[in-house]
């Protein structure tokens, strides 16, 4: 077989468990045209055109069937275990690529408090929604979050690019990605290491109980966690102690200055998504840094839904999933309110 056709078919398979992975995160049917802006979000520039040549494909593999003249595709159940076949390497790196797109997707100004900023989704039945909204307090009341800063959605209604499937209510949260953004706008990399567990005891940090490193994950940890019952938010936001969401970054030596700066500046925006910064070359919560860098802990932005899960509402999660804009966001407080 000739190279160039063993290449071509690889970039098929790449570009079918794309889509396959888009329709799967997806609560409702998707075009053609969606699918294909969905696709170069995460790097892949696809026409609409060659979109449907794929799904054509899928269609007669029984991946994907088609709901509807203009409704779209939705995903199979064969399609659904294409995906959790895929081949390795192509699910190896997915959460780290994510967290990247994100960052420099962000665009928030912080002195004009426009642009922007990342968010995870999370979908409450409507039924429980009031409930969720109460449990969540004593996370908000304690900090245990990115921001205060959130937004809700009815059904059939959008959060960013994602849409409130039927019977459910969505509530966004800020995401930590947001300091990957601003640092990174600043001139600042930032790596991200992984996203854990901590155990917090009178109500300060003491050390990672559990961890997952981005680039050995296709999902983003703080979903394996709250579906594994693996928190107590509730608990440390009562008693102060418990273990949390959070996630662990570092930053080279010299970018600490700015860096200090700059989330000065988001916290006057309204978030303070930053639990802990060490010092250069020092430990934090039991993890080693690097030479030459920086350990940072970030608070994970889905501890507030965490805490209602704990008491056995019922929640889907979207972490890391779109992009809001800052002026579309509201104090959690306020929303209570209403």
């Amino acid at each position: 077989m000739p190279m160039n056709q063993i290449f071509n078919i690889e970039e098929i398979e790449r570009k079918i468990l794309l889509i396959l992975r888009i329709l799967h995160e997806s609560p409702e049917p998707l075009g053609a045209r969606i699918i294909a802006r969905r696709m170069q979000e995460s790097g892949v520039t696809l026409s609409e055109r060659g979109v449907r040549y794929h799904l054509k494909l899928m269609d007669d593999r029984g991946l994907t069937r088609l709901i509807g003249r203009h409704d779209g595709r939705a995903i199979t159940e064969q399609g659904i275990e294409e995906l959790g076949n895929a081949r390795v390497h192509d699910k190896i790196g997915f959460a780290i690529s994510r967290i990247e797109l994100l960052a420099y997707r962000t665009s928030l100004d912080l002195e004009r408090r426009q642009g922007l900023i990342p968010v995870n989704v999370s979908f409450f039945p409507r039924k429980s929604f009031k409930k969720a909204l109460d449990l969540m307090k004593p996370a908000f009341e304690k900090g245990l979050h990115v921001s205060e800063l959130v937004a809700c959605a009815e059904e059939g209604k959008s959060l960013g690019e994602v849409t409130v499937p039927v019977g459910y209510i969505g509530f966004a949260t800020v995401c930590s990605i947001v300091v990957n953004g601003i640092l990174l706008k600043s001139g600042i990399p930032m790596d991200s290491k992984f996203g854990g567990i901590l155990q917090v005891r009178d109500g300060r940090p003491l050390r990672f109980v559990e961890l997952i490193h981005y680039t050995g994950s296709s999902l983003d940890p703080s979903e394996i966690f709250i579906r594994g019952r693996m928190t107590s938010v509730r608990q440390a936001a009562l008693r102060g102690e418990g273990k949390i969401l959070a996630n662990f970054r570092e930053i080279p030596i010299p970018a600490k200055p700015l860096a200090d700066q700059m989330i000065a500046g988001l916290r006057k925006a309204g978030i303070d998504g930053v639990l802990s910064m060490g010092e250069i070359g020092e430990a934090i919560c039991q993890i080693p840094v690097d030479m030459n860098r920086v350990g940072m802990i970030l608070y994970g932005g889905l501890n507030p839904v965490a805490c209602a899960h704990e008491t056995g509402v019922e929640v889907e999660n979207r972490a890391m999933s779109t992009l809001m804009e800052y002026g579309d966001l509201q104090n959690f407080w306020e929303l209570c309110k209403r």
